[in-house]
């Protein structure tokens, strides 16, 4: 009956996308990605740095990575987790630890504390994925919790928790569960790990609402760092803790982190950051890549601000964001 519904979504969209998408949730391969999936759970201390903004009670998909137990999942879910389960291949809650989180790509990981005698996911290549290739977006829960999609574009994501993600998947229709959701090609590999919702997930010739992902090309560049240190070498980045967006070719400060480094600088809400170490910026992405030239955590940061009609001077003392964060001992 699912199958018959994907088909009929199928004759839908494709009408609606010009795309020739032909996934379908019953083939082998993808049975097989699709019982390496896994729900996530994760509590969060309420005093943890990101309880109120993401909640101290935590639900999305992980994938399951090899025989240990190795799940991998989106960061955020497991962000200062204080206990975190995954499911067996059976459905019964295991108890995990929490091994890494990544921030510059966005990756996080678990380790299962007993076999989960699931399938391990098969790791494709997001680089060879083109726009309008299909694919399929699957949450835990089996066909019931996948969904027909087709890669609407690959473009460097910038956000404003002081994140920049190069060639992140973006793919439509929008889907409900995406987090930590897998990406699979129609041969069941796995391409890409749901982050989150975006309203312009295509944005030519017309801006359409879809889903952006992690490309999995991502996670081989990190991997061995992420098991061995807890984290990749590009997460050791000087940290301004505020949050910004771009606003006709100008970065608008939107919110500063208490207790954070530039709260102690004296940013506020509704500052221009202009140029940074004498250089303008013009975007986010401009802002970023120059503060994380600048040296690593602890690093001075020269801003030149716009303010009330004015120009404002000021050094941030950059921090460490995995110093800033409340972690739970077993990390």
């Amino acid at each position: 009956m699912r199958a018959l519904f994907h088909c009929l979504v199928l004759l839908i969209l494709v009408p609606v996308l010009s795309i020739p998408v032909n996934v379908r949730a019953d083939d082998t391969p993808l049975r097989r990605a699709l019982d390496s999936l896994v729900r996530v759970n994760a509590d969060i201390a309420p005093d943890g740095r990101t309880a109120q903004a993401l909640g101290a009670s935590r639900e999305g998909t992980g994938i399951v990575l090899d025989d240990s137990g190795l799940v991998l999942t989106i960061g955020y879910l497991i962000l200062e987790a204080m206990a975190a389960t995954v499911t067996d291949i059976d459905g019964n809650p295991v108890a995990a630890d929490v091994v890494a989180y990544d921030h510059a790509t966005g990756f996080g990981l678990l380790r299962a504390q007993r076999p989960l005698r699931r399938p391990a996911a098969r790791l494709g290549d997001s680089a060879g994925l083109s726009r309008e290739a299909p694919a399929l977006v699957a949450g835990h829960g089996g066909q019931e919790s996948a969904w027909p999609v087709a890669v609407a574009d690959i473009r460097d994501f910038s956000a404003y928790w002081e994140y920049l993600l190069e060639d992140a998947l973006f793919t439509m229709p929008p889907v409900p569960a995406w987090q930590g959701a897998a990406l699979f090609g129609p041969d069941g590999q796995l391409l890409g790990v749901g982050s989150l919702f975006v309203p312009d997930a295509r944005r030519r010739p017309s801006r359409r609402p879809g889903n952006m992902f992690v490309p999995i090309d991502s996670l081989k560049a990190v991997l061995g760092d992420m098991l061995a240190e807890g984290r990749g070498a590009a997460s050791e980045r000087p940290w301004l803790g505020i949050f910004t967006n771009d606003h006709r070719g100008y970065v608008v400060v939107t919110y500063v982190a208490a207790d954070g480094p530039s709260e102690a600088a004296g940013l506020r809400p509704g500052d221009i950051v202009l140029e940074v170490d004498g250089e303008r910026v013009r975007s986010m992405a401009e802002m970023y890549r120059k503060v994380w030239t600048l040296g690593s955590p602890g690093v001075a940061v020269p801003l030149t601000l716009g303010r009330q009609g004015g120009f404002q001077k000021v050094t941030v003392t950059s921090g460490d964001r995995y110093e800033y964060l409340k972690w739970d001992s077993t990390y």
